[in-house]
C-alpha cells in the first residue's frame, strides 16, 4: 500500500492520492510518521460497504435459524436500551 505524507498532501492535494491509487485499491495518510488515515476510490469503498451488509445479513440469518433473537414491543426494547445506558 502507498504511503502519502501531511505535507505532500498539503502541496499536491487530490493528485498525490489519484497517483497512490493508480496502483492499488487503497492508500494510507501519514502524519508527522505515524499511519493515521487510509483513502479509497468510491467504488472500493462502494464494494467494501456490500460485503459488510452481505456479512451482517448472513448473520442475521443465521441467528434466526439458531433462534437466537428476542422478541418485544418498541417500548420494551427502548427501555432496555436505556436501562443499560445508565
Amino acid at each position: 500500500m502507498k504511503t502519502i505524507a501531511a505535507n505532500e498532501l498539503k502541496t499536491r492535494g487530490v493528485t498525490s492520492i489519484e497517483q497512490a491509487l493508480a496502483d492499488g485499491f487503497e492508500a494510507m495518510i501519514s502524519v508527522r510518521g505515524h499511519d493515521r488515515y487510509v483513502v479509497m476510490d468510491v467504488e472500493e469503498y462502494n464494494r467494501l460497504r456490500v460485503c459488510e451488509l452481505e456479512a451482517a445479513l448472513f448473520e442475521t440469518r443465521q441467528q434466526i435459524a439458531s433462534g437466537d433473537f428476542v422478541e418485544e414491543s418498541v417500548e420494551a426494547h427502548v427501555a432496555k436500551i436505556r436501562d443499560s445506558v445508565k
